[in-house]
């Protein structure tokens, strides 16, 4: 590990590029501090302080959206717009071409509309938040010309910030949508930690100790489930060229058991606060009571995060495409034929892959709230539940994937 620090020291292009993520951290921490104008912020922190659903979504934007700053939508704008395109591939043959044949360049299109699809949801998003924390008492009465420099405000802060995720990913190392979401929630830890110490009570210790063990756990499961793999092995046949022969290698196919990565519970998030807004905001009380069940509120938490495990898997990973890559290049699954039969065994052993997978991401996704079922202290959902767990670890693990990659390219060059 010291070796790799040094490494990173040595190497200026690698250096450069860390260097430069962290600025664009610093940009944003800066961000999430500018309020909207017009905000009373200690009206707006006693409501979240009151709601439990929206001090997660709070927690995702890196305490922005109790500040109601300028980017107090986070990358949500971004990641709704992403799956409203990923789910008209299902739907539209056109924009499945697009994603999935034709190359990078269909890909970057396909960004392309979804970066351009955030700007008008952002408006909607900005606007729908503030009528409903108006509705709910958090802020004043706010005239029509302050309504609209704040919902100006809130898509042009989205937009930047959608902007700074991308420079991450050309300029920076790593995914920037994702170091940006890791970012939020490891600038909310130090402030958890100092609140659950402020509020702690020598009766409950034998839950913090037994929850830091337990944290522990779910590390150590996050790491095995992101490292898994399910190897398919692939041959080759050899192939003759005037005097020399080519081919007859094998080697592996890996599926992995998370495929999905933290996507899914992303979606998940997005999908589950429209009901309790607009409960809220149109005043539908038995809507609202269902919502705030924690019981039906965990049991739909895990279904979509299930189903979208699978949803996600079915966009990004095609097995007639990788199926008909493999004939084209004569590679073959021992023991099944080429084409056809080998995309549906490609797609039986992903189907019982993803059944782990998801199982696994719906029990992470709604383990804060069985902890606080179980020991009655509020305050460990929001030091680190598992979804704040499952995201850092496993950004934490890819980032440092990319820069091992790129320390052994270098040492190679050398």
């Amino acid at each position: 590990m010291f070796n790799k620090l040094i490494g990173v020291l040595k190497s200026k292009d690698l250096r450069n590029k860390i260097l430069f993520v962290l600025g664009v951290f610093l940009v944003f921490r800066i961000m999430a501090n500018i309020p909207v104008p017009g905000i009373d912020i200690l009206r707006i922190q006693e409501f979240f302080a009151r709601n439990e659903a929206f001090g997660l979504l709070n927690l995702f934007t890196g305490g922005a959206l109790d500040r109601v700053s300028i980017v107090m939508l986070g990358l949500g704008p971004y990641i709704t717009a992403t799956i409203i395109f990923q789910l008209l591939t299902l739907i539209f043959p056109q924009i499945e071409k697009m994603y999935k044949e034709e190359g990078e360049q269909g890909r970057q299109k396909f960004n392309q509309y979804s970066r351009i699809a955030s700007i008008p949801l952002a408006a909607l998003q900005g606007f729908a938040m503030l009528m409903f924390l108006k509705s709910q008492g958090a802020i004043a009465e706010i005239s029509l010309s302050l309504m609209v420099a704040s919902v100006l405000t809130i898509v042009a802060g989205s937009t930047i910030l959608m902007w700074l995720g991308e420079l991450i990913s050309e300029k920076g190392i790593g995914n920037g949508v994702s170091l940006l979401i890791f970012a939020g929630i490891i600038a909310s830890f130090p402030s958890n930690v100092g609140q659950m110490f402020t509020l702690f009570e020598g009766s409950q210790i034998f839950y913090y100790i037994a929850f830091f063990i337990f944290a522990l756990l779910v590390i150590i499961g996050v790491v095995l489930i992101n490292e898994g793999r399910r190897n398919i092995p692939i041959s080759y046949a050899k192939r003759v060229r005037g005097n020399k022969l080519y081919g007859g290698a094998s080697t592996y196919l890996p599926l992995n058991i998370n495929p999905a990565g933290v996507i899914p519970i992303i979606f998940a998030i997005s999908i589950l606060m429209i009901p309790s807004m607009l409960a809220n905001f149109l005043n539908i009380d038995w809507l609202s009571d269902i919502m705030q069940n924690p019981l039906i509120h965990g049991i739909l938490y895990f279904i979509l995060v299930f189903v979208f495990t699978f949803f996600y898997t079915a966009v990004t990973f095609d097995p007639k495409n990788i199926s008909s890559n493999l004939q084209k290049m004569g590679g073959f699954v021992p023991g099944i034929r080429p084409g056809q039969n080998t995309a549906e065994y490609l797609q039986s052993i992903l189907s019982k892959v993803l059944i782990i997978g998801a199982t696994f991401l719906g029990l992470v996704a709604v383990m804060p709230s069985i902890i606080q079922a179980f020991t009655g202290v509020q305050q460990f959902s929001f030091l680190i539940g598992g979804t704040s767990l499952l995201i850092i670890v496993s950004v934490a693990l890819e980032t440092m994937k990319q820069i091992n990659s790129q320390l052994e390219m270098r040492e190679y060059d050398s």
